[in-house]
């Protein structure tokens, strides 16, 4: 029997754009993590035609959105099956369409789309597959009815119930659980089959609806103790309503663990963090070195421990061609020229306010100081195109740009993508990470530099705090604070660039092959077939009466 894993998004291949940032592309690795390690898990998500819409940026910064139609037929097989789901009077219509999901010894681990666009639907539920995290709330609470319902009863159409267990990443499949219910699974049997995975404190991460419209959609599936279940009369948080019937639910990291036990009071959380599927997130030129000197790193990427024994050189070339793949993309996206002698600073990743992506452009004087003709910046990101401090962040960052352009060049990448990632975590030489601590749930973008041998210089955020050996792997930004204090943060980034990073960088090619091979050794612990096998041992604990 397989495990039924449900996720909002999940992002499998950069031109498939059914991901906005760090969740989906952990659920995509997530899912190739579980075929290479032969897990029997079937995945369901849903396909949104226009994605999270493609980014526009002005020369001042200023971001706009445009939202071309993707055609499923280009990237995905169409499995001829139908769902039909009552809904609003009328019928809800789906399309599931199908990828599978290949691992490294030949096992498949089929993920499903959920497809709105057809004939039969009204205008309003066919729009319902239009974009992710668009529309309001009448919207999303209908989307995460077909993710969550129409996702069990899909997959039971497809022949792969009944399941051994059900998996679901973040409140926006809960209606699965409770569909589950309805299908004949007792609360106990549900509560030793079900595991809720928690990934963000930010509230806007825990969506939440009126119980009226809730009632309203479920249409008689809404357990009658539900309010109880979530303490709160006025609304129902998805994420809440979940855990209360999860038997076993995790944080994403130590410190995200630790945090989402103050948010949901009496509940355990168990910590498995997050890890980078390898084979995706190796750059070619230095995968050709594993291959050389790391013998089976692709079936076995614990084997990455033992990057002590890659010599200087065969690291240097494959980051020098890293770099220059990087160096060029950067040119012929921005016409921004980077110099190869000097410290390229990387930062990409969705751009939410309590990311502080401009922090390091606090005190434009001092960073003129410390780096002119010595360092270089690339930046990627979007921000939700109703996130008005997000879009600020961008502007923020093009201010600083232009008054910083005579001594320190900075660049934008223009609609963040899988492949810009790629690109940027394995062809800059510093990965910059500076979010409001611990607003960070893990930040999988540093796993994925580590893993290239790139040094994260970060807050003690995330999965930092696990990974960190200050000077020897990367550094870190501050003491590990809780308190937001910008120019604290600041003035601490600012003191170990220059007084750390810099030395460090311009001692020349062996000391950085040292901390090269730092971060490919502490990558090794961070790769999705370590993630998947933490999470097996809860799938297996999986039991209920058939």
């Amino acid at each position: 029997m397989a495990v039924a894993y449900l996720s909002a998004e999940i992002g499998l291949w950069s031109d498939l754009h059914t991901y906005s940032g760090g969740l989906g592309i952990l659920a995509g690795d997530h899912v190739k993590s579980a075929a290479d390690a032969g897990i029997d898990l079937v995945a369901v998500t849903l396909l949104y035609r226009q994605g999270y819409g493609r980014q526009h940026l002005d020369a001042s910064g200023n971001q706009s959105e445009t939202y071309p139609e993707m055609d499923p037929a280009a990237h995905l097989s169409d499995t001829g099956v139908e769902l039909a789901l009552p809904l609003d009077g009328s019928t809800l219509h789906s399309r599931i369409w199908l990828a599978e999901v290949r691992g490294v010894g030949g096992h498949v681990v089929p993920v499903y789309f959920l497809d709105t666009r057809h004939p039969d639907n009204v205008r309003e539920h066919a729009a319902l597959g239009n974009r992710l995290y668009g529309g309001d709330d009448a919207a999303r609470l209908r989307q995460e009815f077909l993710l969550g319902v129409g996702g069990i009863r899909a997959l039971k159409l497809l022949g792969h119930s009944p399941f051994q267990g059900i998996h679901l990443n973040e409140g926006h499949c809960t209606f699965a659980a409770l569909e589950m219910l309805s299908q004949g699974w007792s609360r106990d049997e549900l509560s030793r089959s079900f595991l809720f995975t928690t990934h963000t404190p930010v509230p806007a991460g825990h969506d939440r609806f009126a119980w009226s419209d809730v009632a309203s959609v479920l249409d008689g599936l809404l357990p009658a103790d539900a309010q109880a279940l979530t303490g709160d009369d006025e609304t129902c948080s998805m994420s809440h309503l979940g855990i209360a019937l999860a038997g076993r639910v995790n944080a994403v990291s130590n410190l995200n663990a630790w945090v989402a036990s103050g948010m949901f009071e009496g509940v355990h959380i168990e910590s498995i963090t997050n890890g980078v599927h390898h084979l995706t997130w190796t750059s070619p030129s230095l995968a050709g070195v594993y291959d050389e000197h790391l013998p089976n790193w692709r079936s076995d990427p614990t084997v990455l421990a033992h990057a002590g024994k890659i010599p200087d050189e065969a690291l240097l070339t494959a980051r020098s061609g890293a770099r220059a793949v990087l160096r060029d993309l950067v040119h012929a996206s921005t016409g921004v020229e980077f110099d190869e002698s000097r410290l390229t600073i990387g930062f990409a990743r969705r751009f939410a306010t309590y990311k502080r992506a401009n922090l390091v452009f606090r005190d434009l004087e001092r960073l003129r100081a410390l780096g002119a003709g010595r360092i270089q910046f690339v930046f990627a990101g979007k921000a939700h195109p109703r996130d008005e401090g997000g879009k600020q962040l961008i502007r923020d960052i093009f201010a600083g740009a232009g008054q910083l352009q005579d001594d320190i060049p900075v660049a934008f990448l223009e609609d963040y993508s899988m492949a810009t990632g790629l690109a940027m975590t394995s062809g800059v030489d510093i990965w910059l990470n500076n979010p409001v601590r611990p607003m960070e749930a893990s930040g999988t973008s540093g796993m994925k530099a580590a893993l290239n041998g790139v040094p994260n210089l970060s807050i003690l955020d995330g999965w930092w705090p696990e990974a960190c050996e200050h000077g020897v792997n990367g550094w870190a930004i501050g003491e590990g604070e809780d308190d937001r204090d910008d120019a604290r943060d600041a003035n601490a980034l600012y003191e170990v660039l220059e007084h750390e990073v810099l030395p460090a960088w311009e001692e020349g090619p062996q000391r950085w092959a040292h901390l090269m091979r730092a971060a490919i050794v502490t990558s090794a612990r961070f790769s999705g077939a370590r993630m998947l096998s933490d999470y097996r041992r809860f799938y297996d604990d999986f039991s209920r009466d058939d």
